[in-house]
């Protein structure tokens, strides 16, 4: 089975007025997204939504603002991607999804092994969770035109990096 994880889509990073705003770029990728999203949906496969989502004290809030708080409006996925009853959501608290997660049972569970990635930001939590979908052996597809950054330079840097070094299809 395939899946597709839709990592970050959330009201902070996304929304221009959100606590940590992932640029114009990020809404550019919107209709690739809920295209995929369809596409993952006919074909019966499995759909993830990963959603930062912190504690009121977070540690991380030492190197970024405050941002992505559980429970908050900013948490929430943005309203043009909405959630499905057989979708999963997985809540993450650090860059990967897989740190602190069930997220490699939920792929195990479902007989996952090849896995499509789309989101913000593509330095940070997009990078992280491809180099641990690789660590772990799935097979990976990042679509360029479903990923956004606020950093152009981290952006192309982590799209090789994905590429050159873990080994994932980026297309």
């Amino acid at each position: 089975m395939k899946a597709l994880f839709i990592i970050d889509m959330i009201k902070d990073f996304i929304h221009a007025d959100g606590a940590l705003y992932c640029g114009d770029t990020s809404w550019k990728i919107v209709p690739f997204i809920q295209g995929k999203i369809d596409e993952f949906h006919r074909s019966d496969d499995l759909v993830v939504f990963i959603c930062d989502s912190h504690e009121e004290d977070d540690l991380e809030f030492k190197m970024f603002p405050k941002h992505s708080v559980g429970g908050t409006e900013g948490s929430e996925i943005i309203d043009e991607l909405p959630v499905r009853e057989k979708d999963v959501t997985v809540k993450k608290k650090r860059y990967s999804a897989f740190y602190g997660t069930n997220l490699d049972i939920i792929l195990k569970e479902n007989n996952v092994s090849e896995v499509a990635v789309v989101g913000v930001c593509t330095s940070i939590c997009v990078m992280d969770t491809v180099g641990d979908l690789r660590n772990r052996d799935y097979e990976v597809t990042v679509y360029k035109k479903g990923v956004a950054d606020f950093d152009q330079k981290a952006h192309q840097f982590a799209l090789e990096r994905m590429s050159n070094i873990y080994g994932a299809k980026v297309v």
